[in-house]
C-alpha cells in the first residue's frame, strides 16, 4: 500500500512538473518581449557593459582615495663594488699610503666600499594623496556620463530587439488566424462537395461538377499543408528573436481581434521631441563625453598638487644571518650584528606645474575640438535622418491602414457572394463554376485581408520606433 502511493504521488508530481513546463512554453505578447529582453545575447552583453562603466567609475573615484603601497627587501652582495676615490695625500680621507709603491696625489684609488656592508634589509610603507588635479575632476565627470551612454546603449538594444520580436510574433499571430480560416474553407467546400454527390446521386449535378469542386477542396488541403510548414518558419524566427531555445516547442497565446491599432498620427506628435530616441540619447551622451575630452586638455595645463608620506626601517650586517639578530656575535667573523633596524621617515608636499611640452598638449587639444565639431554635425545629420524616418512610417501607416481598409471591405463582399452562390447553386439556378470561381476569389481576398493587416502591425511597429514609443514599452518590461 504504501509503495503504491509512493508511486501514485511520484505520477502526480511528474504530472505537474509536466504542466508546468506546458504553461511555460506559452507565451503573450508581453511575456514574449520579457522573455527576450533576458535571454537576448545582445542584451546580456548591453547588461555588462553597464557593469563595466560601473566599475570604471569606482575605479575612477578610487583615483582620489589614499594609494597606499608597502615594500621589502633583503639583498646580500658576495662581493661588493669598490669605492673610488683620488689620493690627496697623508692628511686625506685614506690617510697615509705613502708606503705604496708609486702613489702620487691625484691618483685613482680603488678602495674597498667601507660604506656599505654585505647583507641590508629594508621595508617601509608609503601613501600618497592626490590634493588637487584638474584632469582627475574632470574625470569624475566623464565617469558618469560613461556610465550614462552604458545606459543609453543599452536600451538603444532593447529597442531594436523589442521592435524584432513584436513583428515575429505577429506574424505568428496572423498566421494562427489563417489556419483557422483554411480550416473553415476546408470545412465549408467538403460540405459543398458532399452536397454535390449527393446531387450527382440523383441525378440533380453532373460528375463534372464534383470533379470540379473535389480539385479545389486538395488545392485547399495542399495549400494549407504548405502554409503549416511555412508557419513553422514563423515560430522558429520568433525563437530566434527571443533567444529561445530552437529544440523545444513554444506556443502563442493571443487573438488577433484582440490587437488595436490607433490610426490617429495627431497622438504621435503630442509631446514629440527628439530627444525621445534612444540614438539620439546615445548620441548626446557621446557628445557631453567628447566636451569633456576638450575640458579634459585644458585640465592639463593646470598644476596638480600630491601630498606624500614614507615610514620604514632599514639595516645592513656582513652576514644575511645578521639581519635577523640583536647584539649577537657572528661566528665567523667574531663581529657583532646590528643592534636593531632603525627607522626613518619622509614627509612631502609635490607640485608639477606644466611649463612647456612640444606644443603636444596644443594639438591634442585642437583634435578634440575638431571631434566635437564632428559630432554636432552628427546631430544634424541625425535630427534629417529622424524627420525623413518619420516621414517614411507615417506614409507608409497611413497607406497600409487604408489598404487594410479596402481588404476588409473586399473580403466582406466576397463572403457574401460566396455565400449567395453557394445558395443559388443548391437551389439549381446557379453553376458550380460560379460556386468555385467565388470560393478561389474568397481566398484570395481572405489571403489579402492578412497580408494586409500584418503590414499594418508592421508599419505601426516602425512608426512607433520612428517615434521613439518603444522605449516606454521597454522601461515598463524591464521594471
Amino acid at each position: 500500500m504504501k509503495q503504491y502511493y509512493s508511486l501514485s504521488l511520484l505520477m502526480l508530481v511528474l504530472l505537474l512538473s509536466g504542466q508546468a513546463r506546458a504553461q511555460q512554453q506559452s507565451f503573450t505578447l508581453d511575456q514574449c518581449i520579457d522573455y527576450a529582453l533576458k535571454n537576448s545575447v545582445s542584451v546580456q552583453n548591453a547588461v555588462l557593459d553597464q557593469q563595466i562603466a560601473d566599475a570604471k567609475v569606482k575605479e575612477t573615484i578610487g583615483i582620489g582615495l589614499p594609494q597606499i603601497s608597502g615594500s621589502a627587501s633583503i639583498v646580500h652582495n658576495p662581493k661588493l663594488q669598490r669605492f673610488f676615490t683620488t689620493y690627496t695625500g697623508p692628511d686625506g680621507f685614506l690617510g697615509d699610503l705613502s708606503s705604496v709603491p708609486g702613489i702620487q696625489d691625484g691618483d685613482v684609488i680603488a678602495a674597498r666600499n667601507f660604506f656599505q656592508l654585505q647583507s641590508s634589509g629594508g621595508a617601509s610603507m608609503s601613501v600618497n594623496q592626490l590634493i588637487f588635479n584638474g584632469s582627475y575632476l574632470v574625470g569624475l565627470q566623464a565617469s558618469s556620463v560613461y556610465k550614462e551612454l552604458a545606459v543609453k546603449t543599452g536600451n538603444q538594444t532593447k529597442e531594436q530587439i523589442i521592435q524584432q520580436v513584436m513583428k515575429a510574433y505577429y506574424g505568428v499571430l496572423i498566421n494562427k488566424e489563417r489556419i483557422e480560416l483554411f480550416a473553415n474553407n476546408i470545412a465549408r467546400v467538403d460540405s459543398l462537395l458532399g452536397n454535390t454527390k449527393a446531387l450527382n446521386q440523383n441525378g440533380f449535378a453532373e460528375a463534372i461538377d464534383v470533379d470540379r469542386i473535389q480539385v479545389t477542396l486538395n488545392n485547399l488541403l495542399a495549400e494549407r499543408n504548405k502554409f503549416l510548414n511555412l508557419n513553422e518558419l514563423g515560430i522558429e524566427l520568433l525563437k530566434f528573436q527571443m533567444n529561445y531555445p530552437m529544440d523545444q516547442p513554444l506556443q502563442v497565446v493571443g487573438n488577433i481581434s484582440e490587437v488595436q491599432v490607433d490610426t490617429n498620427l495627431e497622438h504621435y506628435k503630442e509631446g514629440w521631441d527628439y530627444k525621445l530616441r534612444p540614438d539620439y540619447q546615445v548620441l548626446d551622451a557621446n557628445r557631453r563625453l567628447q566636451a569633456l575630452n576638450v575640458k579634459n586638455q585644458k585640465a592639463a595645463y593646470m598644476p596638480s598638487l600630491n601630498a606624500f608620506a614614507t615610514l620604514g626601517a632599514s639595516t645592513q650586517s656582513p652576514k644575511v644571518g645578521g639581519l635577523f639578530t640583536t647584539n649577537s656575535k657572528i661566528e665567523d667573523t667574531g663581529t657583532l650584528g646590528p643592534d636593531k633596524w632603525y627607522s626613518y621617515s619622509q614627509l612631502g608636499v609635490s607640485l608639477t606645474v606644466p611649463i612647456f611640452s612640444g606644443m603636444q598638449r596644443h594639438y591634442r587639444l585642437q583634435q578634440e575640438k575638431i571631434a566635437l565639431q564632428k559630432v554636432d554635425n552628427g546631430f544634424k545629420s541625425l535630427k534629417n535622418g529622424i524627420d525623413l524616418e518619420i516621414k517614411q512610417a507615417s506614409l507608409i501607416f497611413e497607406n497600409a491602414i487604408q489598404t487594410l481598409q479596402t481588404q476588409r471591405s473586399n473580403m466582406d463582399l466576397a463572403i457574401r457572394v460566396a455565400q449567395v452562390t453557394k445558395i443559388k447553386y443548391e437551389q439549381g439556378v446557379g453553376s458550380n463554376i460560379e460556386v468555385i470561381d467565388a470560393e478561389n476569389s474568397l481566398r484570395q481576398a481572405q489571403t489579402n485581408f492578412y497580408s494586409a493587416m500584418f503590414d499594418a502591425m508592421v508599419a505601426k511597429i516602425d512608426l512607433d520606433k520612428a517615434y521613439g514609443k518603444l522605449l516606454p514599452m521597454i522601461t515598463d518590461n524591464t521594471n
